[in-house]
């Protein structure tokens, strides 16, 4: 009697989000998931979602939708990731110009819903631009940062009295005090000897290029941003630099996700990427000591990802 082969069934997404993994599929549909069965459970959250701007992204996914369809795609994709935010959490978005708007709105809603507070709206500015003829060029992104529900005052949805004295979420000042003018012009450091924090402004500048439809988190290279300034100079990634990984079309500079996850997290606290891509956020997650979490629906890109997250150096 012949044997029956056994078909392959796709993995089951765990009930509760796992660690030090990249799931492969939907991250709306991961999250919500996880969200039901263990909400409020991760630490900090970064997302770099698709601009819908045309870009394809190994054959799984062409990012280009109506203007409709996106948004509510953006806010059902936050909406998750509050849900699995904890309260006592942050959340970083990095969004393109086109759709920024929008996007604040909703994070009003949900500070309005005592779900997140939001904190800054920092401008990206970069200075290679487009070469624009009848219109001002645009030269910024755009970061929101929010945190969680702990620091909301649910009945006015305002933040909660004396956060400063009493802070309900992770904030490291000593890692992004950068020296204040007092300090660097007359060496005095007796107002705040650790120096004062960044502006919510942090400036690009890249060379001369040929290529005119580069993003922001096409630029990057070790070390450019400097602990030492609060304006955050960076150049361009180009195909020389050792951090780029070739395989992918949009990657951010390791730089920028250390200090974020400086800034926001500790020690074993669960970092997670809605969007995993070229793994940059978990890579650097894993070398600083953090357990990591993704999504990403193209399975070639999750297999390299995880292969550049894994040969991560820790830093001390």
């Amino acid at each position: 009697m012949p044997t029956k082969t056994r078909k392959s069934r796709p993995a089951r997404t765990p009930a509760t989000p796992p660690r030090n993994t990249i799931a492969q599929g939907d991250c709306i549909e991961q999250m919500k998931t996880w969200a039901q069965a263990d909400p409020g459970s991760v630490d900090l959250i970064f997302a770099d979602p698709p601009y819908n701007i045309g870009f394809e992204y190994d054959g799984h996914y062409v990012d280009q939708r109506p203007d409709d369809d996106y948004l509510q795609w953006t806010y059902d994709w936050i909406d998750a990731a509050a849900d699995l935010l904890k309260p006592t959490g942050s959340f970083y978005i990095l969004i393109g110009d086109e759709y920024a708007a929008e996007t604040r709105v909703h994070l009003k809603k949900l500070q309005r819903e005592g779900k997140l507070l939001f904190r800054n709206w920092i401008v990206w500015h970069y200075t290679f631009g487009q070469r624009c003829k009848i219109k001002f060029n645009r030269s910024h992104a755009h970061l929101f940062y929010c945190v969680g529900s702990a620091a909301v005052n649910k009945k006015t949805g305002k933040p909660k009295s004396n956060l400063t004295k009493n802070t309900p979420f992770t904030f490291h000042y000593d890692e992004v005090a950068v020296p204040s003018a007092r300090m660097t012009t007359y060496n005095d450091t007796r107002q705040n000897p650790k120096g004062k924090l960044p502006d919510d402004t942090w400036v690009l500048k890249f060379p001369a290029m040929e290529n005119w439809h580069v993003r922001p988190q096409d630029a990057a290279h070790e070390g450019a941003f400097d602990a030492g300034w609060d304006t955050w100079y960076q150049s361009r990634l180009a195909g020389t630099f050792k951090e780029r990984e070739q395989w992918h079309p949009c990657q951010l500079p390791e730089a920028l996700l250390e200090r974020i996850i400086r800034c926001s997290s500790n020690d074993g606290d669960l970092v997670f990427d809605p969007f995993a891509g070229s793994g940059t956020t978990l890579a650097v997650a894993n070398k600083l000591g953090r357990d990591w979490l993704g999504c990403e629906l193209s399975p070639d890109y999750r297999k390299k990802a995880l292969k550049r997250i894994k040969s991560a150096t820790p830093k001390s």
